[in-house]
């Protein structure tokens, strides 16, 4: 499977649907809840949804970026983010909601109001890597979709749209093949019968089979590795580097 090129009106329609769901369950979410333990280590399912409102404002700046020329970060710093999100974590429900759909409102504007030709802008996200602006809408959707799972809130990697999860996997899966220091791994999606081989090694000796559902939770951190069978028999699961 090859990664699928970024189309940011599509993606931004995807977006839209993807945020709508995680609205849902978020407004189910009683102060309670929210003070709670997300599946992110030391983050509270408060924490989750403070991340994904900043989150969208940090790309609205990407976006700003794009449309104006002028280079404007995601984040001031990393501790001015990390200070933000700490910041909206304890906030009550009508609160954290308001946030997460004020927020993902100025993303859809500012998605929708950038020209055309805006899009073949580069831009430097968080970690360093420079993306064309056509990727940030699939960048958010990423943000939206796994966060959602994040939140422990009935939401699990099983239930992603299988278009999303085949795409997603073939994403991560680019940026481990042929990368020195992972693990070397044959992935077989069990649906599809696609095959990557993770690491720098030529043949792996192990082989981790699923769906893509199953592979995308493990790859991502999101799973110990339930639902995956391993070969040889016995083998254990390598631990893989954390997503970039």
């Amino acid at each position: 499977m090859t990664v699928q090129r970024p189309d940011p009106d599509a993606d931004a329609a995807e977006v839209a649907a993807a945020t709508e769901q995680l609205l849902d369950t978020a407004a189910k979410l009683s102060a309670e809840d929210l003070a709670g333990p997300s599946l992110l280590p030391g983050w509270s399912r408060g924490h989750v949804l403070s991340h994904v409102a900043r989150n969208a404002d940090a790309l609205v700046n990407l976006l700003t970026w794009a449309g104006t020329g002028e280079e404007t970060p995601m984040y001031a710093d990393e501790a001015t983010r990390d200070r933000d999100i700490e910041a909206g974590a304890g906030r009550p429900p009508a609160d954290q909601l308001a946030d997460l759909r004020e927020s993902a409102g100025r993303f859809a504007a500012a998605a929708a109001a950038l020209p055309p030709a805006a899009w073949a802008t580069q831009v430097a996200m968080r970690s360093g890597r420079v993306v064309a602006a056509a990727e940030i809408p699939w960048r958010r959707l990423i943000e939206v979709r796994l966060h959602h799972v994040d939140l422990d809130a009935g939401h699990s990697p099983d239930d992603l749209p299988a278009a999303f999860a085949d795409r997603e996997l073939a994403w991560v899966v680019d940026g481990l093949t042929a990368h020195e220091g992972v693990a070397p791994v044959r992935l077989r999606d069990t649906g599809t019968g696609s095959s990557w081989d993770l690491g720098a090694a030529e043949e792996p000796e192990l082989t981790v089979s699923g769906t893509a559902r199953a592979l995308l939770a493990w790859v991502s951190g999101r799973s110990s590795g339930g639902g995956l069978d391993v070969s040889p028999a016995g083998a254990v699961l390598p631990v893989l580097p954390p997503l970039g």
